[in-house]
């Protein structure tokens, strides 16, 4: 590929991933005026990453954790953010997402096309320690949100505090100190009313 053409598919790419910024997620913004996209959803993860990463597995690729959860949720363009706690909405997520994966990391030149696919897929699979790490940040950020709320998404969707669990147990695999602190905050938002028991 000449370089007119690779700058092409790169700027095309550039201008296609500025639609993440239209997708939005039900987490609410700490001042709850609105829902958080996709985008900014990303962005705060990245600066995560660098905040937190004394809590990571020692020898952890930072740099790595940073490039995944920049790139992990760009599918959600063409599949749209899928609640987590919406059990019709999470049967296709999977297949939606690997379509749009394919469709979005294929503007790229071929190279950079399979570098940024192998990160989405190394996200998804969870088995590296980046992995598993970039997982654990991606958990932990909605958490801090729906507590610094009030649990204010959490009620209006009537999520229980088994689901918050469930979906929340994945931090201990990437640390165990975040996972302490996202139990305390489950814990403390049950004891006030902001999740339901049953």
């Amino acid at each position: 590929m000449n370089d007119n053409l690779k700058l092409d598919a790169q700027l095309r790419f550039a201008l296609e991933i500025d639609r993440l910024k239209e997708v939005y997620r039900q987490t609410r913004l700490l001042n709850t005026n609105r829902r958080e996209n996709s985008a900014e959803h990303s962005w705060h993860l990245a600066v995560l990453t660098m905040v937190l990463r004394d809590y990571s597995e020692p020898g952890i690729d930072s740099l790595r954790v940073l490039h995944m959860v920049l790139v992990h949720d760009i599918v959600e363009i063409d599949a749209g953010d899928t609640y987590c706690y919406d059990e019709i909405a999470v049967r296709d997520q999977k297949v939606r997402e690997q379509e749009a994966a394919t469709r979005i990391f294929g503007i790229l030149p071929d190279g950079q096309a399979r570098e940024f696919r192998e990160l989405w897929d190394e996200f998804e699979c969870r088995e590296t320690p980046e992995a598993k790490f970039a997982h654990a940040l991606d958990r932990l950020q909605p958490l801090l949100h729906n507590y610094h709320t009030q649990g204010k998404s959490w009620l209006k969707h009537g999520v229980r505090v088994d689901q918050v669990l469930d979906r929340n147990r994945v931090i201990k695999d990437g640390s165990e100190r975040l996972w302490r602190e996202a139990e305390r905050m489950i814990n403390d938002a049950t004891g006030k009313g902001w999740l339901a028991r049953e």
